[in-house]
C-alpha cells in the first residue's frame, strides 16, 4: 500500500485543554465533537480527542458507545454483513443435520421441544424463563400462551422422533440443563462434570463448548476458558455468543486486542448487544490508560485501534484498492476454512461424521457438489408410520400441534373440533383453541417430513390436490344443506351448528368455490328434487364453533343422484334455465310480465307498515322491472323476490322453481296474488 498523508494537526481546542485543565463544560464538547467525528467515519481525527480525555480521567467507559458503533460498523462493512445485522441477520453458515432440529432461542439442540401456536418449536425451558404470563416468538413476536398463560406442553411427537433417532444428543441435551441448574447453585465443579459427560456425548455441540466456557470463566482456567470458546466459534463462526465467550476470556487473559476484534465482530453480527458494547466499552478505556497525546499524532499506529481504523477505510477505497488493504480476517477471526462461512465444510471430517448416528446415514449419501455430508441426508431408519397422523391414519399433511402437545393434520382436528372441543386423544379442553380458529402449521414437521419423506410428502400432496378437485366438482356430489326454500338473486343468511355443515361450509370455502346446494326436506328421498346454488358472500365464525353464514341464490338446479359424503348430503345435478320466446309470443310475454308486476307492486304495498318493514329487512327492497325479462336464464329477479316473501308452504312454492316457462311461473303468481287480493278484501 502506499505511503498515508500524515494525520492533520490537533484542532486547536485540543491543544488548549491539554495544556489548560479540565472543566467539565470544555471536557464535555470535547467529547460531542469526537463523538461527531466518529460517527462521521473520521477516526483519524477523532481517537485524539478521546485519547486526551482519558490522560486527564475524563473518559468512562460509558461514553464510548459511539466510537464502539463506528469501529463495529467498520467490522460489518468489511466482512460484507448486511448493514442493519441482528441476533437473526448475519449469514449462516450450513447447518448440520442435527441443526434442523436447534432451538431458535439458545441455538442447541431441542430439548423438551414446546411447539408453539404460531408454528414455531423452542426448548421448554427456554420459553419458560420468559416473563409471564405469555411467551413471545422470537421469530414471529406473537404470543405463545395457552390458556391461562400457561405454556404449551411437550410436542409428544418431536419429543419420541429425537429420542429415537438422536438419543446421544437428548442425553447430552438433559446433562446440560443438569449443568446449567448445577451452575445456579454455585456447584461449579459437579457443573463442570455433567459438560465434561456431555461433550463425550455430542463433541460438536458448539453450545455446550461456550457454556463449559462460561463456567472454566468462573474457576478462573482462564486457558481452558478460551479453548472452549475457540471450538464454539470454530463450530459456529456466526455465532455471537461464542465470539462473546471468547472475547470474555481474551480480556481475563489480558490479551485486550484481540478481545477488542471479538467485542467488536460481536457487535457487528448484532447491533444492539449491551453485552458486547459494554465489554468493548471496558476494553478501549484500558487500552487509552496507556496511550498520552503525542505530538505526532499518528494514532493509527496502535494495536487494533489501528485495524479497525483500516476496516472503516478501507470500504472508502474498496474499488480501486481492494486487493491492497490490510486484512483482518486472519488476526480477528477464528483461522478455521474461510470457506465455512459458506460452505458445509465448517468442520473436520471426523466431527462431521459424529453429526449423526451412522445406522442413520446412507452409504451413498452425496450432495451435488461432491460433499461427503450434503444437505439433506436422508434416515435409512425413518418409518413413515412415526409421522402418520392418529386420526386419518395417514403422512401428516399440514400439521398442527395443540397446546396439549398432540399433532394432527389440520384438516383432520378441525372435524373432530366440529362434533367436540376437546383434544382428540387426551381429552383436555380446547375452547380457546377453536375461539381462536388460527391453526398455524408446526413449522418443524412440515421441514422433516418434506426432508425425510418427500417421496411420501408427493404422494400424500397427490391424494389431497385429488379430494380438493372432487370437493370443488359443482356438477357431481355437490354439497346439499336440506333446510328451507332457496331462490336465484334472493339473499339466504343461514345459521350453522351442526357437525356435519360446519364440515361442508369449511370446505366450500377451501376449495374456493364457496357454493353448496339448497333443498327442502323430502320424507322419502332425504330431499326434494330441485334447488338453488347459493354462493357464500361472508361467513362470521363464533367461539363455541358456530357460525352465520350470507349467502345468496345463483343458479336453479335439478337433482340427477342422491348420496351423502362425511356425513351431509350430496347430490349429482343439472342445471335448468328459462326457454326463450320470440315473435307474438315475446310480445304477449312483455304484457304478462307488465301486468303481473304491477300487480306485485301494488301488492307489496298495501301490506302494513310492521309487515313491509321486516320483509325489507330480510329480503332488501323489491328488484325493479326488468326491460327484457328474458335476459337472465333464470328469468327476472323480482319474480324470485315475490316468491320468497309471499306467505307460502314451501310444497307449494317447489313447482316454481322446476319451471322453464317464464309465462307459467308469470301466471302462477298473477294466481296467487289474485287470491290474496281477494282474502284480504272478505
Amino acid at each position: 500500500m502506499g505511503s498515508r498523508q500524515p494525520p492533520p494537526e490537533p484542532p486547536l481546542v485540543l491543544q488548549q485543554l491539554a495544556a489548560g485543565g479540565s472543566r467539565a463544560p470544555e471536557w464535555r464538547a470535547l467529547l460531542g465533537r469526537a463523538d461527531g467525528l466518529a460517527a462521521a467515519g473520521r477516526l483519524p481525527e477523532a481517537l485524539p480527542l478521546y485519547r486526551l480525555a482519558s490522560r486527564h480521567r475524563q473518559l468512562r467507559a460509558e461514553q464510548l458507545g459511539r466510537l464502539v458503533e463506528c469501529l463495529a460498523r467498520g467490522v460489518r462493512l468489511r466482512e460484507g454483513l448486511p448493514a442493519a445485522a441482528t441476533a437473526s441477520g448475519p449469514p449462516q453458515q450450513q447447518p448440520r443435520d442435527w441443526e434442523v432440529f436447534g432451538c431458535r432461542k439458545c441455538q442447541g439442540f431441542l430439548f423438551e421441544p414446546v411447539s408453539l401456536p404460531c408454528g414455531h418449536t423452542f426448548c421448554k425451558k427456554c420459553l419458560e424463563r420468559e416473563r409471564p404470563p405469555r411467551a413471545r416468538c422470537v421469530l414471529c413476536r406473537e404470543e405463545g400462551g395457552a390458556a391461562g398463560g400457561q405454556l404449551p406442553r411437550v410436542n409428544v411427537i418431536l419429543s419420541n422422533l429425537l429420542a429415537k433417532w438422536f438419543p446421544c444428543q437428548v442425553k447430552a441435551s438433559q446433562l446440560r440443563h443438569e449443568g446449567n441448574r448445577l451452575y445456579e447453585e454455585k456447584k461449579l465443579q459437579a457443573a463442570l462434570q455433567k459438560y465434561n459427560e456431555a461433550l463425550s456425548l455430542a463433541p460438536n455441540d458448539h453450545l455446550l463448548y461456550s457454556n463449559r466456557s462460561q463456567i472454566n470463566s468462573t474457576l478462573k482456567a482462564c486457558e481452558e476458558a478460551l479453548h472452549d470458546a475457540e471450538t464454539a466459534c470454530r463450530l459456529q463462526p456466526y455465532w455471537l455468543k461464542g465470539h462473546l465467550r471468547k472475547g470474555q476470556a481474551l480480556a481475563n487473559l489480558g490479551k485486550t486486542e484481540e478481545a477488542l476484534r471479538e467485542f467488536l465482530f460481536c457487535l457487528a453480527l448484532d447491533t444492539g448487544n449491551k453485552t458486547a458494547k459494554s465489554e468493548a466499552q471496558k476494553v478501549n478505556v484500558e487500552q487509552k490508560k496507556g496511550f498520552p497525546l503525542q505530538e505526532e499524532p499518528d494514532i493509527t499506529t496502535s494495536g487494533s485501534l489501528r485495524k479497525s481504523i483500516q476496516i472503516t477505510e478501507s470500504k472508502k477505497d474498496c474499488l480501486e484498492e481492494e486487493n491492497k488493504l490490510t486484512s483482518i480476517a486472519e488476526s480477528a477471526f477464528p483461522t478455521s476454512d474461510k470457506r465455512s462461512l459458506l460452505k458445509r465444510k465448517g468442520c473436520s471430517e471426523e466431527v462431521r461424521s459424529a453429526e449423526v448416528p451412522c445406522k442413520l446415514m446412507k452409504k451413498d449419501a452425496v450432495d451435488t457438489k461432491g460433499n461427503g455430508a450434503g444437505q439433506h441426508i436422508p434416515f435409512e431408519s425413518v418409518d413413515p408410520s412415526d409421522l402418520d397422523c392418529s386420526l386419518c391414519m395417514r403422512l401428516f399433511y399440514e400439521p398442527v400441534t395443540t397446546p396439549c402437545g398432540h399433532t394432527f393434520c389440520l384438516k383432520c382436528l378441525e372435524r373432530c373440533l366440529d362434533h367436540n372441543p376437546k383434544c382428540p386423544l387426551c381429552k383436555e379442553g380446547l375452547s380457546e383453541c377453536l375461539a381462536m380458529r388460527k391453526y398455524c402449521k408446526t413449522v418443524l414437521m412440515e421441514e422433516l417430513i418434506a426432508r425425510y419423506l418427500p417421496e411420501e410428502l408427493t404422494e400424500r400432496r397427490k391424494i389431497y390436490e385429488e379430494e380438493i378437485a372432487e370437493l370443488s366438482n359443482l356438477n357431481k356430489n355437490v354439497p346439499i344443506f336440506v333446510c328451507t326454500m332457496a331462490y336465484p338473486t334472493v339473499p339466504c343468511p343461514l345459521h350453522i351448528f351442526e357437525p356435519c355443515y360446519r364440515l361442508m361450509i369449511r370446505r366450500c370455502m377451501e376449495t374456493g368455490t364457496r357454493q353448496f346446494g339448497m333443498c327442502i326436506s323430502d320424507p322419502v328421498k332425504g330431499f326434494a328434487d330441485y334447488g338453488c346454488i347459493l354462493e357464500i358472500r361472508n361467513v362470521e365464525f363464533f367461539a363455541d364453533g358456530r357460525s352465520v353464514v350470507d349467502s345468496i341464490g345463483k343458479r336453479r338446479f335439478k337433482v340427477i343422484q342422491h348420496s351423502q359424503r362425511d356425513g351431509y348430503n350430496t347430490a349429482d345435478i343439472e342445471y335448468i334455465e328459462d326457454q326463450k320466446v320470440q315473435g307474438q309470443d315475446y310480445a304477449a310475454l312483455l304484457v304478462l310480465h307488465d301486468s303481473v308486476y304491477d300487480l306485485a307492486y301494488t301488492w307489496f304495498n298495501s301490506l302494513k307498515q310492521a309487515l313491509k318493514s321486516r320483509i325489507l329487512s330480510h329480503f332488501g327492497p323489491m328488484p325493479a322491472k326488468d326491460p327484457d325479462p328474458q335476459a337472465n336464464p333464470n328469468g327476472p329477479a323480482w319474480c324470485w323476490w315475490v316468491l320468497a316473501v309471499l306467505p307460502l308452504e314451501n310444497r307449494a312454492q317447489l313447482p316454481f322453481l322446476a319451471m322453464k316457462s317464464l309465462k307459467d311461473r308469470l301466471n302462477g303468481i298473477r294466481r296467487v296474488l289474485t287470491f290474496m287480493s281477494r282474502t284480504r278484501s272478505r
